[in-house]
């Protein structure tokens, strides 16, 4: 089957109402205001596009100007395309002024090729667009029918396309306006003169684009397109002939379409990482809503769970407008799914595992992925650089790690360093290492036996600790061979105050006599 290429070309933005006064939109070229695009009223009168504004009121004084908004018009190109993803998920923008739309396999669901021509024109008229669409075999020829046809909507049919383009201009070629010139300055000023001209004098003369382009567009050599989002391997939806507004029924529809979706990935034998929920207002707004998982998945009620934690972000700022007219579930990433044994209910079993992922999946669809992190062991035996962070994502990726799951929090507390030291035996009931670890070790004041005793009392943040107990010193030397190494050795102390809190401190440097060593607090024990 060949491809169906279609392209919109938004000719003058709004569309004008009958009583719309002349209205050009200028800007700035070669240091002269210039005519960027013009309505039909203005186009009426003679006005071109480059024409200077100065010359253009000077014909009509009464002309509109306004300044052209390039930012603008690219924002509002950038939103027409999210709403034909509602006809196909191949929509590429086409310069500044149109989309290209690949409708290969999309076209029946429309009713056919002429039906969904007729209905992206209505449509887009029914926004206040004044578009001119065209349908050919390939991206070349749809553009040169939407652009010079003369039709608001025109299809040309399979080998169709040298009869169409015969009496176009050059400029439906998509050549440069220089070459447009030369082609023009030897009498051929139509694409028909070109189509039996020999090949080899136009490639030595007018250069090898203008034969690219022709053949192009008569289908003699491929051209892709790209499109501005990734198509994903495996999507649902659902089009609705009454719009839906309430959150509660787009999270039935999600569920149904969640169940759609599993019976595709037992297929395929795959679970999904990523999922992108597409809500397609009537007004032509797209919302995207988006969230991944740590491990495969495919249970329904599961995807259910994660999209419940997101729309509990975000219900205030979705707006349904007018309501949601389609409704599309997408696996956006997949991976290979290890199938688990069914119970007697034939539910699947769940291991604590998958359990403690779905968990954190969901803390981070409604606080994003950066809340909750994992450590992961370093090379370095300084406390504090003996574990990096790494989104929860990331890490399941590694290598099996044995033992409880430990996670961090919006980065509060770290568990990381313990992993790197053997349990000891202590008089007292303490480990090793603190279970919560400061980011950076604070200054505390404090008094100790000199010259290798622990503390007896300290203060930290303008509180006095006095010490009933301890043990220590740990000696942890600098790393000497890094440029931002600790300055000294540091001695560890683990002290219990007399209330029962334990702390984690060390001395930096010595008692020398010149400089007086300074003590630090790094952690909290349980």
């Amino acid at each position: 089957m060949r491809h169906r290429h279609g392209t919109a070309w938004r000719q003058a933005g709004r569309k004008p109402a009958e009583a719309t006064p002349p209205l050009v939109l200028s800007h700035r070229e070669d240091n002269t205001q210039r005519i960027a695009a013009m309505n039909e009223a203005a186009e009426a009168l003679g006005l071109r596009v480059g024409l200077g504004i100065a010359d253009a009121r000077a014909m009509h004084p009464d002309l509109e100007v306004l300044e052209a908004d390039p930012v603008g018009d690219e924002r509002l190109l950038t939103r027409l395309a999210d709403w034909c993803d509602h006809f196909t998920p191949l929509v590429a923008i086409d310069g500044y002024d149109g989309l290209l739309l690949d409708i290969s396999g999309c076209a029946h669901l429309f009713g056919g090729e002429d039906a969904l021509l007729q209905e992206v024109v209505r449509r887009l008229a029914a926004q206040g667009f004044d578009a001119r669409a065209g349908l050919a075999p390939t991206p070349g020829m749809a553009w040169a029918a939407a652009r010079f046809s003369g039709r608001a909507a025109v299809n040309i049919p399979a080998g169709g396309e040298g009869e169409a383009l015969t009496p176009m201009p050059l400029a439906a070629l998509r050549i440069a306006e220089e070459a447009q010139r030369k082609l023009e300055s030897v009498g051929l000023r139509r694409v028909g003169a070109l189509l039996n001209a020999p090949r080899g004098p136009l490639v030595r003369r007018f250069g090898r684009l203008l034969v690219t382009r022709l053949d192009q567009a008569l289908g003699l050599v491929e051209e892709a397109i790209s499109p501005r989002l990734p198509v994903p391997p495996l999507s649902v939806e659902r089009r609705l002939g009454e719009p839906i507004s309430l959150l509660d029924d787009i999270k039935d529809l999600l569920l149904l379409l969640a169940r759609t979706l599993r019976q595709d990935l037992e297929r395929r034998g795959e679970g999904v990482r990523q999922l992108t929920l597409s809500l397609f207002r009537v007004d032509g707004v797209v919302s995207r809503i988006s969230v991944s998982t740590s491990r495969p998945l495919r249970e329904p009620q599961a995807i259910a769970l994660l999209f419940r934690e997101k729309f509990a972000v975000l219900e205030d700022s979705l707006d349904p407008g007018q309501g949601f007219e389609l409704v599309r579930l997408a696996a956006a990433s997949t991976a290979p799914y290890v199938e688990k044994q069914e119970d007697l209910h034939g539910d699947a079993v769940v291991v604590e595992d998958e359990r403690f992922s779905l968990m954190v999946d969901r803390l981070r669809a409604r606080l994003g992925d950066a809340a909750v992190m994992m450590p992961t062991p370093a090379e370095s035996h300084i406390p504090e650089r003996q574990a990096e962070f790494m989104s929860f994502r990331d890490w399941v990726r590694q290598p099996a790690r044995s033992g409880a799951h430990r996670f961090v929090m919006n980065g509060r507390g770290s568990g990381g360093a313990a992993a790197a030291v053997q349990q000891e035996e202590v008089t007292w009931s303490v480990s090793p290492r603190p279970l919560r670890l400061l980011a950076r070790p604070e200054l505390v004041e404090a008094a100790a036996e000199v010259p290798e005793g622990p503390p007896f009392s300290f203060r930290w943040r303008k509180a006095l600790y006095r010490v009933s107990r301890a043990e220590g010193p740990e000696r942890i030397e600098p790393e000497w061979w890094r440029e931002a190494a600790i300055s000294a050795a540091r001695d560890y102390f683990r002290v219990e105050d007399m209330e029962g809190r334990r702390f984690w401190l060390f001395r930096e440097g010595t008692y020398d006599g010149e400089t007086m060593p300074r003590w630090y607090l790094h952690g909290l024990f349980p």
